[in-house]
């Protein structure tokens, strides 16, 4: 296989192409959103740029995984100039080539706004759905249908589940926080303690002390995170809030971060089961909520990975 040599600047040359701004400081040309479906808005990035500094290694990766996304803000028109809104939720998984740099799938569903798509709502959400499914394809680098799904939702009275099967204990919650040092703000998987168990046991904590970067503006990114850990080994309450907290300065993308929890989590306990999922806050009207498990059985339990259902929001969210 061919070697790849990973730069940092790989990434933002890639993600500024339709960007106000870079982390850098450059200004982009602006971008005038245009009145018909423009797919070449969307930007894909390599996964494995991703994922290098890490060991996650492509063609065996330690996790299957989804990304899902929710538009709240989507439009269109009918053919009688009517808009129709609703909510926009596509998930596509963790194996494909590519992940989709957010900013740039913002200005593509943007450029539905004046879209006539169908003589009818109905008409118009399949019209919508096929659309996106297949210029989302194009872009993650994928040939099977079924990696990538895609659904508006236009009425309120659908069925809401909770983003996460099962019950959680808020690390926040479970440790004192005022008799810990939070000094490292940098990941670092050694600050995480192991603790070896007598007899296999389960852990499942969640935190809303989950802050990154975006590789490509800098601004925050805010969310929840979920993990699941089933084993003879486990890592202190206190160590792993104090690794969640050290992501506070990283520049990653939500997907990135969560594969760097997840990898370290595998790499130190050797678990029989472990999920990882990172609840992100929205910006610009979507969310990213990126989940990886072990096996397919924990990760398909997670309502936020099931398209046909719009999923509630944690209070954070």
């Amino acid at each position: 296989m061919e070697t790849k040599t990973f730069r940092a600047s790989d990434i933002e040359e890639i993600a500024s192409k339709v960007l106000g701004k870079t982390s850098d400081g450059k200004t982009m040309m602006r971008y005038e959103t245009p009145d018909a479906i423009d797919p070449s808005l969307l930007v894909g990035i390599p996964r494995y740029l991703n994922r290098e500094d890490y060991g996650i290694k492509e063609e065996a990766l330690p996790f299957v995984g989804i990304d899902a996304w929710n538009g709240y803000e989507f439009s269109c028109l009918l053919d009688n100039g009517f808009p129709v809104s609703g909510w926009l939720k596509w998930c596509y998984r963790s194996d494909s080539k590519n992940i989709v740099e957010s900013k740039s799938i913002k200005l593509y569903l943007n450029s539905f706004n004046m879209a006539k798509m169908g003589p009818t709502v109905m008409h118009a959400a399949m019209a919508v759905e096929e659309r996106i499914h297949h210029d989302l394809m194009a872009i993650l680098g994928v040939d099977n249908k079924e990696q990538v799904q895609v659904k508006l939702h236009l009425t309120e009275d659908a069925g809401y589940a909770n983003p996460m099967a099962g019950t959680f204990l808020q690390l926040e919650d479970e440790v004192d926080v005022e008799d810990i040092t939070f000094d490292q703000y940098s990941e670092d998987p050694n600050i995480l303690v192991r603790v070896d168990l007598p007899e296999r046991q389960t852990m499942r904590f969640q935190s809303k002390s989950l802050r990154s970067n975006c590789r490509v503006t800098n601004q925050p990114d805010w969310g929840d995170i979920f993990i699941h850990v089933k084993g003879t080994k486990r890592v202190t309450a206190e160590s792993l809030l104090q690794y969640i907290v050290s992501m506070r300065k990283e520049n990653h993308f939500h997907e990135e971060i969560c594969e760097c929890v997840y990898k370290r989590l595998w790499d130190m306990l050797q678990p029989e089961e472990l999920m990882v999922a990172c609840l992100y806050t929205r910006r610009g009207g979507i969310d990213i909520n990126p989940v990886r498990a072990s096996n397919t059985n924990i990760l398909l339990k997670q309502p936020v990975t099931w398209v046909q259902v719009p999923s509630r929001k944690t209070q954070r969210q």
